[in-house]
């Protein structure tokens, strides 16, 4: 979940103090894992993660209640996101040893019925979908972000920045060529976000396979094929994000500046790779600092925060990110995996989880890792294919050549993520449940993206806003019965 922030402007002097203090956490973070100061215990391995949802009407329309459906909720996981139409919830993680996957699907679904009921009693109903399809573009302006000071104020330093409005440009099966004054249409990204605690001496092995896996992910996970009422990419939350908090104009597009919602250039060697980056590309959006010195901290045997080098790296917002978190006075890394989207139910969001997280077992630590073998090029574009066609995308895999995204899952993927949850320790029933849902979309073609284009396609001679309507509708009815999106029945 996002740091709240106080509503304030920033000085000149302000950056630099910042400036310097990033750089004064980054000695001490490279400290830390010169004197292996982090927590780690192998073998004992915990699924965490988040899950943005929308907010509906009892019509499928974008409701703005997100601070009376938090009201009514009432639970300290459940948070703000960027759009009155957007609640978080953070879900604490979860072994995954033995019916660990089916516990946390469990709770997930407990969680979220308790959260319907509330939010039924203010007029709202909560959506898992990448993009919610009857969201229009007079929904996303400065006025619908959150009432959070954090959002108004990340908003006037990104559009400080650029000088000018968001341009939104994607062109699928159909064209959008928008501005926009506001991030707003960030909020239309609803995300499902994976988290991996590992050893700072694995961490970089990690994230190189998270990034290598990324277009597989997408491909048979994609669920947001409709946006502003117009049909674009089997997954257009991948380009919609990338360009909704974008704070370069034209001019240092041009001359390469690096984009703020990025993949990254290069397959890294240590996680301080990853934030040293962030120091040195990206300039300060929130140049807060806090009083805390680091270095001090340390000295007396202190576990720093790190505040200045956290809150940077939050608005640094790569596909999969890295966290520095101390807990109980004691530090550790994760991997944030980022490239998912909400929904359609839960059983599809553990069987997504339940795939990576047994592939994270088994890349890391191949004896030739697939990071050696491809391009890091290969795999950004892999990611992008991906979005634009779902499993009908050719991607790249060492030793396969390019192949359909379908092909590369069926045949070597979804054997090593098997390998991988054994070797996790996860029971055979809800390891074969979590990987026979992911080899049923790709057998079948059906994900999230495909039944809801389906089911536009199969209304004719209605205004295209009611069809996206009534399909919403329907979308939420079968994502209530908790089933997987193969077995819903054809629109």
């Amino acid at each position: 979940m996002g740091r709240d922030v106080p509503a304030m402007v920033f000085s000149r002097d302000d950056r630099r103090r910042y400036r310097d203090k990033v750089r004064q956490c980054l000695d001490v973070f490279a400290q830390m894992l010169r004197e292996s100061r982090f927590e780690f215990e192998f073998g004992r391995p915990k699924a965490g993660l988040e899950i943005e949802l929308n907010l509906v009407d009892e019509r499928g329309e974008p409701a703005m209640k997100n601070a009376e459906v938090l009201a009514a909720i009432a639970e300290p996981d459940w948070a703000t996101e960027l759009g009155q139409f957007n609640v978080e919830i953070n879900v604490m993680p979860e072994s995954l040893k033995r019916d660990g996957p089916a516990r946390l699907e469990r709770a997930l679904r407990n969680r979220l019925n308790h959260a319907e009921e509330r939010a039924r009693t203010v007029g709202g109903h909560m959506v898992m979908i990448g993009i919610l399809p009857t969201l229009r573009e007079s929904d996303v302006h400065e006025g619908t972000l959150s009432a959070n000071p954090r959002y108004k104020l990340l908003n006037e330093q990104i559009f400080d920045a650029r000088g000018e409005d968001l341009h939104l440009s994607i062109m699928g099966d159909e064209a959008l060529d928008t501005y926009a004054d506001s991030i707003t249409p960030e909020a239309a990204c609803t995300s499902t976000q994976l988290h991996l605690q590992v050893s700072p001496d694995t961490f970089a092995a990690h994230w190189n396979a998270a990034q290598a896996v990324a277009g597989p992910q997408v491909a048979v996970a994609a669920n947001s094929p409709f946006l502003f009422g117009r049909k674009l990419w089997q997954e257009t939350r991948i380009p919609l994000f990338e360009q909704a908090t974008d704070t370069r104009p034209v001019e240092l597009k041009t001359q390469g500046v690096r984009p703020r919602v990025w993949f990254g250039e290069r397959w890294i060697t240590s996680v301080f790779d990853l934030f040293e980056e962030n120091a040195r590309y990206f300039p300060a959006l929130l140049p807060m600092c806090e009083d805390a010195d680091p270095h001090e901290e340390l000295a007396r045997g202190v576990v720093p925060e790190l505040g200045e080098l956290t809150l940077h790296n939050g608005t640094v917002y790569r596909w999969n990110r890295p966290v520095y978190a101390v807990v109980d006075g004691v530090p550790h890394l994760r991997v944030e995996n980022r490239v998912l989207p909400a929904g359609p139910s839960v059983a599809d969001i553990a069987a997504n989880a339940g795939f990576y997280y047994g592939l994270m077992r088994v890349l890391p630590y191949a004896e030739r890792p697939v990071w050696t073998r491809m391009s890091f090029a290969a795999a950004e574009d892999n990611l992008h294919a991906a979005a634009r066609h779902g499993l009908d995308a050719r991607l790249y895999w060492p030793g396969l050549g390019e192949v359909n995204a379908a092909e590369l899952i069926l045949r070597k993927l979804l054997p090593l993520a098997c390998e991988g949850l054994d070797l996790w320790g996860v029971n055979p029933g809800p390891r074969d449940r979590m990987l026979e849902i992911i080899e049923r979309r790709c057998v079948t073609g059906r994900t999230g993206a495909s039944w809801q284009i389906d089911a536009v396609n199969g209304q004719n001679g209605l205004d295209r806003h009611e069809v996206l309507r009534r399909m919403t509708l329907r979308y939420i009815e079968h994502m209530h019965t908790n089933q997987p999106v193969h077995t819903w029945p054809s629109p």
